[in-house]
Order: structure tokens, then C-alpha cells, then sequence
């Protein structure tokens, strides 16, 4: 058989006002008792949990006949209030719906596929060794780096050496790089 908590007693100590020293020994306890009310005594009380719904779930008497009257609606009522609603408000039912949205970033991406690539990057790929020499002076001619960064660029490749340049201007430098030597692409 469970028990039930009907008497808990508190007791705090109490420094009395004519010995304030807390090292002192003549404390007192002051007792708190509070008593609950029996469960078997008083019948009003009953051990269910009263379930209260958030603030923001509550909805009013109005709204909620409207929900329930149109989860009773089959689908071709469904689709006639829908019209109803669109030719009466003057607002369209696709710029609510989720799928509406979806769809929009795959038609983006069909208009990006036609359109032109304007933009290029030149990676170079391979520098013989017998032709290092030669390729860092196409380099430090085509950019302005110094040589020590002109070094550390064609070494450890394959590395992009120019990024989000013109059509014309990336095969430019590929022809300077590949006539000193170098393996290059144009991405």
C-alpha cells in the first residue's frame, strides 16, 4: 500500500537577539508545522492530473466549428471553397503552399543551366623540373607577386592560379604558361 504525505515539520535554527555569536551553543529551533488534507477524509480531493491546454492552443468557440466543419468537407468541396476563397479574397493558394516553394529553387536552376559561363579559373597543374625556372617568370610577368610567393605557387600543384577571370584573359595565361613550359587547364 503507497503512503501519502499528510504532516511536514521544518525546523530552522534561531539565533536568540542577546547572544549573537553564531559559535554559541544555546540556539534555538524554531518548528514549522503544515498539515495536508487527508485524501481518505476529504473526498473533494481526487488524484487525477487536470490537463490545461497552452495559452497559445486555446482558440475560440468560432474558429474552432469552422475547423471542424471543414475537416468534414470532402475533397471536392475542399477544391470548390478554395476557388471560392481565391476569387473572393483575391489571393492564390500556391504562395502558401510549401510544394510551391520547393518547386521555385528547381526552376532556378534550369534558368542558371542556360545561362553562359562568364567566369573562368586557370589551374596549373604540372611543372616539369627543367622548366621551373621559365615558369616562375610567366608567372611574376602575368601577376604581381614577388618570387618567393611565385615559387611557393608552383610548387605542391595542382593549384589555381588565376580565379573568376575573363574567357580571353584565362586563355592568355594559359598560353604564356604552357609556352614556358607548364601543364595548365582552364576551369
Amino acid at each position: 500500500m503507497a503512503s501519502t504525505l499528510t504532516t511536514l515539520t521544518l525546523r530552522s535554527p534561531s539565533h536568540s537577539s542577546s547572544n549573537p555569536s553564531p559559535s554559541s551553543s544555546s540556539s534555538t529551533f524554531l518548528k514549522q508545522t503544515l498539515n495536508f488534507p487527508s485524501l481518505r477524509k476529504n473526498p473533494k480531493f481526487s488524484r487525477k492530473a487536470t490537463f490545461l491546454p497552452p495559452i497559445s492552443a486555446a482558440v475560440s468557440e468560432k474558429v474552432e466549428n469552422i475547423g471542424k466543419e471543414l475537416s468534414q468537407l470532402t475533397l471536392v468541396e475542399a477544391r470548390s471553397l478554395v476557388d471560392y476563397l481565391q476569387e473572393t479574397l483575391g489571393v492564390s493558394a500556391a504562395s502558401f503552399a510549401p510544394a510551391a516553394v520547393a518547386a521555385a529553387p528547381g526552376a532556378a536552376v534550369e534558368a542558371e543551366a542556360v545561362v553562359e559561363k562568364t567566369e573562368f579559373d586557370v589551374v596549373i597543374d604540372e611543372v616539369p623540373s627543367n622548366a621551373r625556372i621559365a615558369t616562375i617568370k610567366a608567372v611574376r610577368a602575368l601577376t604581381s607577386l614577388a618570387l618567393k610567393e611565385a615559387k611557393e605557387l608552383i610548387e605542391g600543384l595542382p593549384k589555381k592560379f588565376k580565379e573568376a577571370v575573363t574567357k580571353d584573359e584565362a586563355e592568355e595565361a594559359k598560353k604564356q604558361l604552357e609556352a614556358a613550359g607548364a601543364k595548365c587547364s582552364i576551369v
